[in-house]
């Protein structure tokens, strides 16, 4: 993507909080260059450096998006969403709506959160093997607890409007957010997933349409998504999974 107007700077190995913003950019047919993929961490690392030295506000961390033209870079998951939706005329024209989608993409960034405090329960500066104890501790409440909450919220959201998507007939950033989201879940605790889903018709039904997007069927079959790994936010330990 050589003329792509973007650059996206994330860990190269893994999918993690930057696959929501390709996810994105897919659907939208958002061409972007994935900085750190076609070079390495290390060149993450010194674009990070460099723009903390800079005179301009820096990001705190990976992902953020870069716009070529004018090297303005922009951090945060929801709020590189809500900067392209706005750019690209992507919001539902409804002021309601479009707010109420940025509050939902924000509960998303929370079960995102408690999602890797699965297997990162004690200290991300840890190895998984360090916290195993306290792993299937807090996995357990993640399973029993946590994800019914999150997805009765977001199937309540999904029903409020008829069409396949949260805001009817026009996917929005949450529709590919929420598209990852359950993907992401089914690879962590698939045996959990299978005995949940059916409760959840609305929630599933707007993954499906989102991975029918065209731009979204063709990322997915591109050598560009990686596969989930025990790297990422969205880990498979069996121990983890449950009924």
């Amino acid at each position: 993507m050589t003329d792509a107007p973007y650059d996206l700077w994330y860990w190269p190995s893994i999918q993690g909080r930057g696959e929501f913003v390709r996810v994105f950019m897919a659907a939208a047919g958002i061409a972007w260059r994935d900085r750190a993929r076609d070079s390495d961490a290390q060149a993450l690392v010194e674009d990070m450096e460099a723009r903390e030295k800079s005179s301009e506000f820096a990001p705190y961390a990976p992902p953020y998006l870069v716009d070529r033209e004018s090297d303005f870079a922009i951090a945060q998951v929801a709020h590189i969403l809500f900067w392209l939706t706005d750019r690209y005329d992507l919001g539902t024209g409804d002021r309601g709506i479009d707010l109420h989608l940025i509050q939902m993409q924000l509960t998303i960034t929370d079960i995102v959160a408690e999602v890797h405090d699965t297997h990162h329960p004690v200290a991300g500066s840890l190895y998984y093997d360090d916290q195993k104890d306290a792993a299937a501790q807090a996995a357990k409440s993640f399973r029993e607890e946590r994800i019914p909450k999150y997805f009765d919220h977001f199937e309540a959201a999904c029903g409020k409007i008829d069409g396949p998507f949260m805001a009817g007939e026009r996917w929005s950033h949450v529709d590919t957010s929420l598209f990852q989201l359950i993907e992401g879940l089914r690879y962590a605790f698939p045996n959990r997933m299978k005995s949940v889903e059916s409760d959840y018709p609305h929630l599933v039904a707007v993954r499906d349409a989102v991975a029918r997007i065209d731009g979204v069927a063709a990322y997915l079959a591109s050598d560009k998504r990686l596969a989930f790994n025990e790297d990422g936010i969205f880990r498979h330990y069996e121990e983890l999974d449950g009924k």
